[in-house]
């Protein structure tokens, strides 16, 4: 094979490679959780401390956020994200969207409005706290340029050249989006799962699903639970996130996962052909 052959195969490859980076892992409080010295927030280790939860799909030079929590702007400075591409959210918590102010440095670069896809009630809750983003009349300049775009459960949608299916989990009483991606699924603030989302689900190679801590909660899978609904999907690899600082340490905790469920940690790359 002459060279010239070789690299067009190997850029097609790494062109059709989706990469997940998980920015944050952690829960609304982020760890260290203020003022708390239990033995994980006292931890040395990097993996035990987690950013809010959030992630980046990178799919060659295009990027996509999911959420856009307080954390943001430490997330997109980690990860040397330069160019951003659309941001999808999944509900309308503060640890989810109250970043939003921060895509100004992608407006200012490029001087373009942020696409920002979301169901319409997340949408209401934006313009409620980012009034100033919206305003119609004396608009203040340098204001965050947001493009907001309806999704549902319901219909697939593309996004940069990605097309992204929602899938509807019940976090407590309310509805919040998870996203399919190829093989890959994101699924965040999760109780419950509908059976005819369930099916939406159905080959997916890779999973990132959230796992409070041990106990029982209203509005989160509990670890064990979490494990239950991934061995159901049987994806041949699981990642935790959405983690609190009463789930143990990270250390700790992986030792009694099964071989395919990794305890997620902020930084985590997860890559797979497309």
């Amino acid at each position: 094979m002459c060279d010239g052959a070789f690299w067009q195969i190997a850029h097609r490859k790494l062109h059709n490679l989706l990469e997940i980076i998980l920015t944050g892992t952690g829960t609304s409080q982020g760890v260290p959780v203020i003022g708390c010295d239990c033995e994980v927030c006292t931890s040395m280790d990097e993996r035990d401390k987690r950013l809010r939860t959030a992630a980046l799909i990178c799919y060659g030079d295009r990027r996509i956020a999911i959420d856009c929590g307080p954390d943001f702007r430490q997330q997109m400075l980690r990860t040397g994200t330069k160019n951003l591409d659309a941001i999808l959210l999944t509900h309308e918590h503060n640890d989810h969207i109250i970043g939003m102010d921060d895509v100004r440095p992608f407006n200012f670069q490029n001087w373009t409005d942020m696409p920002v896809y979301c169901t319409p009630r997340v949408q209401q809750s934006l313009r409620q706290r980012f009034s100033y983003v919206f305003a119609s009349e004396n608009r203040y300049p340098g204001a965050p340029m947001v493009q907001l775009h309806s999704i549902s459960k319901d219909s697939p949608f593309e996004v940069a050249g990605m097309k992204v299916q929602p899938v509807e989990v019940m976090h407590g009483k309310m509805p919040v989006l998870g996203f399919r991606i190829h093989d890959f699924a994101y699924l965040t603030d999760v109780r419950s799962i509908a059976p005819a989302e369930l099916e939406k689900l159905d080959g997916i190679r890779f999973l990132v699903l959230s796992a409070l801590h041990r106990k029982e909660h209203h509005s989160h899978l509990n670890l064990d639970q979490a494990l239950e609904l991934a061995a159901q999907l049987g994806p041949e690899q699981a990642f935790l996130t959405h983690i609190s600082h009463r789930m143990g340490r990270h250390e700790d905790v992986q030792r009694e996962l099964p071989e395919n469920v990794i305890l997620g940690y902020d930084g985590l790359r997860i890559s797979c052909d497309v």
